[in-house]
């Protein structure tokens, strides 16, 4: 929690009891479904709540901006960012089901209303999102054809709705079909070793009316 509070020191009451409680309910559900990886339970707050928040510091959400998050697994970066942006909504999906159980079970634990969770395909949603943020579920080029029809026309942040997408290592090749894209790197805003290689990508999508 020290670790939280060092790069988030405005957090009201409600979110510090919030972010103090993750410890304990996933450690509680971990051992009963294996969400997260025996190592890196035991530094949650690093390299997966601190990692997750590091969206709000490339992108502060407005109230009801609506967010989709893909592949969340066991809610990351979803729920960290929903406790943080509690006027923002929320939407995780998952394709593995005992994943989004726990995912349920947390945001209800945690009475995050701003939150649902279905277990789902990206290519199945049917709404649209102001924006979509991930951990590195697949490759950029096939991320974008998963969401690309996914995006709201009108544009509200000082960013363009689009991909916020949490990644690490050397992402030139991957990244050179997408003349728009930025790279903000963690490194810049937290200073712990494990942030060294990482990245928040935001690529601006445009809006693509559904057929």
């Amino acid at each position: 929690m020290e670790l939280i509070l060092k790069y988030f020191p405005d957090l009201t009451e409600k979110q510090l009891e919030q972010f103090k409680r993750l410890e304990e309910l996933y450690k509680e559900w971990n051992a009963k479904i294996n969400v997260i990886s025996r190592k890196d339970i035991d530094a949650l707050y690093e390299r997966h709540v601190l990692h997750s928040l590091g969206i709000a510091k490339v992108m502060g959400f407005k109230p009801r901006t609506q967010v989709l998050d893909v592949g969340t697994g066991g809610g990351f970066p979803g729920i960290p960012l929903a406790i943080l942006f509690p006027e923002t909504d929320f939407f995780l999906i998952d394709v593995i089901a005992k994943k989004i159980r726990v995912v349920n079970e947390v945001a209800q634990a945690l009475e995050l209303t701003n939150v649902r969770a279905e277990q789902l395909r990206a290519q199945k949603v049917k709404e649209d999102f102001d924006f979509i943020v991930s951990r590195a579920v697949t490759n950029m080029p096939d991320f974008v054809n998963w969401v690309k029809k996914k995006i709201k026309k009108e544009n509200r942040h000082k960013l363009r709705n689009g991909i916020l997408y949490l990644k690490g290592g050397d992402l030139k090749e991957e990244l050179k079909l997408f003349p728009k894209v930025e790279q903000f790197n963690l490194s810049d805003f937290f200073a712990e070793a494990f942030f060294d290689t990482k990245k928040v990508v935001y690529l601006p999508l445009k809006y693509k009316p559904k057929k």
